[in-house]
This record gives structure tokens, sequence and C-alpha cells, in this order.
């Protein structure tokens, strides 16, 4: 009888208090959110994903992603959204500041695992602008943006202005890992540019050192250290780097932490006073591809398409985590990629999967496929679902979107790359209003400027990981690349020589824009 008994009790509380409890969590979350005048935001950023792995991008793809599908039947899919650079840190400086990349120390290339700080000192971020409206910031995720590591006693000189006075130690090349104090948290990173919370990889999951930091200090000793893995894949598969790593680090479970992570996040929002910005900058699917044992075999593009999967999967459950406290009808989320997809023609071949989709090349080229990314905006009661735009737009105009959103008109947030795109979101526009042009560099170096329908590359071959990648022209031939997108897509047809004055107008653009002032000033100039 007494079994009987407690099973009565158990049962009552799964059928009537838990559900109950629930519905009182979601009920005070949605009273704070009509407190909250101002919107939630979570940008989520994926690391090498194409435009072509999404399939409701890609009706071909070999690779399932419903979540991401079904985020974009509820909100904006856009069609023309690009990076400003097709590799990860200048893209993601770009993100943050509203700043083409070439403005800052490290004009071409990425930084490392043991890089210093590339946002300098007292720039403006997107998250110290949410803060003028009290918003609670977090980062999860891949950094990838240098971190001011203490250097030991001996090494001190290293950074000091005196021998280091043009700042780029540990900006041209990393610093020496033998020379850092690791016992020291880093005097630099996402808490001091305006996250209150952040626990994140310091770089890309192949490059060392292997471990997580929580407010900028580390949560494991780098007691441990790994041989590398698959070195000889040409960096595909589950490769990754020798280095430094803490004894409890695993690669397949980075993802994994991070998505429950930025979930805990969420949840420590739920019914808080002030909104929220989370920026989730995913690790995956950049090599190495460590998709976790349930989604191994699960698509049709290899272990790539796996880890594609096991990403729609960690979407699925941010915006799972929204739903169930209560915070989505409040929430903007926003999904995208950093670059092109890193996925040569031999896989292409092997899978018949076009991981950029039908553009020409992948991640570091100046083509289209190495910066032409998915992005997609769910803003309810704003954003009509299901709608798809075609206005150009790059991933700087974060800053100026949020400026607007949030009525801060501040001449200190006014950049000069960022453009707002809230009048396209919800309606009132079917433009990106006085964005002069889109800018891009690739990672070899290579500027390509897009106005309209023409696009104009400042050298030849494909600038990045593609090959050729650099073409020396003969004399008599063309210099550049210019392209008409309108009537050639796939950029197989150079009218550089057919069209000159194009080039030179587009030329003297791309210089204008090159050399401009910072702020508000440029802008009205272009206008």
């Amino acid at each position: 009888m007494k079994m009987k008994h407690k099973l009565k009790i158990s049962r009552f509380w799964q059928v009537f208090i838990i559900p109950a409890c629930l519905l009182l969590v979601q009920s005070s979350a949605l009273l704070a959110q009509k407190k909250n005048a101002l919107p939630n935001i979570v940008y989520i950023l994926t690391d090498d994903l194409g435009y072509g792995d999404v399939s409701v991008n890609n009706p071909r793809s070999k690779i399932n992603t419903p979540n991401i599908d079904g985020l974009a039947k509820q909100g904006m899919r856009f069609t023309d959204a690009h990076t400003t650079s097709s590799v990860c840190t200048p893209s993601r400086y770009s993100i943050l500041t509203g700043r083409y990349p070439w403005r800052s120390r490290l004009p071409v290339g990425v930084l490392r695992g043991y890089s210093r700080t590339l946002i300098e000192d007292e720039l403006p971020t997107v998250a110290s602008l949410l803060k003028t409206k009290s918003y609670n910031t977090g980062i999860v995720g891949k950094w990838h943006l240098g971190l001011d590591w203490v250097p030991k006693e001996a090494y001190k000189d290293s950074i000091s202005p005196k021998y280091n006075k043009d700042r780029m130690y540990g900006i041209n090349s990393e610093m020496n890992p033998h020379h850092i104090d690791f016992t020291k948290a880093p005097v630099h990173g996402p808490t001091t540019v305006g996250f209150d919370y952040s626990y994140i990889l310091p770089a890309s999951l192949d490059m060392p050192p292997y471990c997580y930091l929580e407010n900028d200090k580390l949560t494991e000793p780098l007691a441990s250290s790994t041989d590398g893995n698959k070195l000889e894949t040409g960096y595909t598969g589950p490769f990754w780097r020798p280095g430094l790593m803490t004894p409890s680090y695993d690669f397949y479970d980075v993802l994994p932490s991070f998505t429950n992570k930025a979930a805990d996040f969420i949840k420590r929002q739920a019914g808080a006073k002030n909104p929220f910005f989370l920026y989730f900058p995913m690790p995956a699917p950049h090599t190495p591809w460590v998709p976790e044992k349930g989604a191994v075999g699960k698509s049709k593009a290899g272990e790539y398409g796996d880890y594609v999967q096991q990403v729609d999967a960690s979407v699925g459950r941010i915006l799972q985590v929204l739903d169930s406290m209560g915070l989505s009808e409040n929430t903007i989320v926003v999904f995208t990629s950093d670059n092109g997809p890193y996925w040569r023609q031999n896989f292409v071949d092997q899978y018949n999967h076009k991981a950029a989709g039908e553009f020409r090349g992948m991640k570091g080229d100046v083509f289209e496929g190495g910066h032409r990314v998915p992005f997609i905006v769910r803003y309810p009661g704003k954003v009509k679902p299901g709608t798809v735009s075609n206005v150009p737009t790059t991933l700087a105009n974060l800053m100026s979107t949020c400026a607007e959103l949030i009525g801060n008109n501040s001449a200190k947030f006014e950049t000069e790359d960022s453009y707002s795109i809230l009048p396209v979101l919800t309606g009132k526009s079917i433009e990106v209003a006085n964005q002069p042009a889109l800018v891009n560099i690739s990672s070899k170096g290579f500027y390509n400027i897009r106005k309209g329908p023409w696009k104009l590359v400042t050298a030849v071959g494909s600038g990045g990981f593609t090959v050729p990648s650099i073409v020396q022209p003969k004399q008599g031939e063309a210099v550049g690349q210019l392209y008409n997108l309108e009537t050639d897509l796939h950029e197989d047809n150079n009218v550089y020589s057919k069209y000159p004055k194009k080039v030179k107008e587009l030329s003297a653009l791309l210089d204008k824009i090159r050399q401009a002032p910072k702020g508000k000033q440029f802008k009205q100039s272009l206008k």
C-alpha cells in the first residue's frame, strides 16, 4: 500500500505540479518581457559554414538542416549577405566593431591562440553599445580576436612600449607560449570589450592552446599537451595542430559544452529585469571535423556533413531553450557564418555536395563562395515570417542596426563601415540606406568591391585557397577581375578589359572607402 501511495504522489507531481511550475516560470519570463521594451538578441555565428550547406539555401544539399530551415521559415532569409573577409579573425573583428578588418592592426590574415588582442583600446563594440541600454552581455564559443596574455617576468619587455613601439608583437606573429605566465589571467579579452560574461576557446578548434577561459581566466591549468592529429590530411577531417592543452579537454566535447553553456546563459536571463545579448560563435564546422557518436553517418557528406548536422542540432537546442523559458517572442535570433566553407573540389566530386552552393570558390577566396554566407534573422512581430531578401548586406552592419534598434545616436558608436538593416528587416525599405558598396578582403589580401551587379577584384587569381591563388598577368592581360553578377553569378567571364570605365569608377570608390577617416563625416561625404 505504501508503494502505491508513493507512486500516486510521484504521478501527481509529474502530471500537475511540474507542469504548473514550468508555466509559472514561463509566465514570469513573459511578464519580464512586457516590462522590457527592448528585445533580447541571440547572435549565432557558425565557423566555416557554406551558403550551400544549409538546405533551405540549397535544395540539393546532402546535409539536413531542419532547425536552421525552420528558423528561416519564421523570419527573413538573405540571399546576398557577405562577410567582410573570407577568413575568420578579420570577419569577427567587423561583426563586433562595425569596421572593415583592414582598418585594424592586422589588415591581412588571422590570429593564433597565443596572439594578443586585435580590438584596439577604447574601440566601441556591439557589446559595449548594448550595455548603454543595460543589456546583460555574454559570449560563449570561439573568440579568435586575441587575448593579452601576461608574459613571464623575464620576458616582460616584449610588450613594453619602449621595445614594442609598433605594438605588433603578438599580432604579426603569436607570442611564444614558453614566455607566457599562464598562472595569470590575460589583461585584455572579452570582458574588457563589453561582455559581462564569457566562456571561450582562444582561437580555432585546431589551434593551441586547447583550453577554456571563463571570464578571461583559465578553467584549468595548461598542464597537458597533444602531438596533433591527422596532420597529413591538408587541414581536413579530424585535424588539429600539436600544442598545450588542459587535462580534461576533449575535442569531441567542445561543441556540446559550448551549447550547454549558451543554454545556461539564456536560462539565467529568464525573468531578469534587463534584456540580454548572447554572442554564440560556434567552433564548428571548422576543423577538426569531430561529430559526436550520435551524429556519425547521419549525413551524406562525410564527417563534415555529420558535423554540420550537429551544428544544426545545437541551433535547435538554443531555440528550444528560448521557447521553454518563454523568451522567443521578445528575442531577435540571427544566424550566419564567419566565411565560406573549406570544401575542396575533391570533396565536391566525392560527395556530390556543393558546400558553397552554386557560387565559385571557397573559404579564403575573393570569389563569392569565400564570403557569401547564410544569413537569417527572426524577429517576432517585426519581421514577416518566411520572407526572402535579395538586399546586399555585410556582417559589419550589426553595429548600426543595434544602434538604431536601441535608439542610441551617439557619435561614439557611428563607425565607418556599418549601416543599419533594421528598415529592411521590418519591411520599410528594399535597400540598406546610404551603403555605398560592399567590400571584402581575401586571405591573401585581394580586395573586391561590389556595387549593384558589378564586382571588381584588385588582382588575378582566387586570392585564397583555390588554385591558382595568385596569377601574374602577362603583358597585355587584365591585371584585375570584373564580373557582372546579374548575368555571370559563377564569375566565369572576366570583363575587366571590356569595361574600363566601370573599372575606373569602382577603383576610385574603393580607394575612397579605404582612405576614409573615422565616423559619420566619411559617411556623409558618400551621400
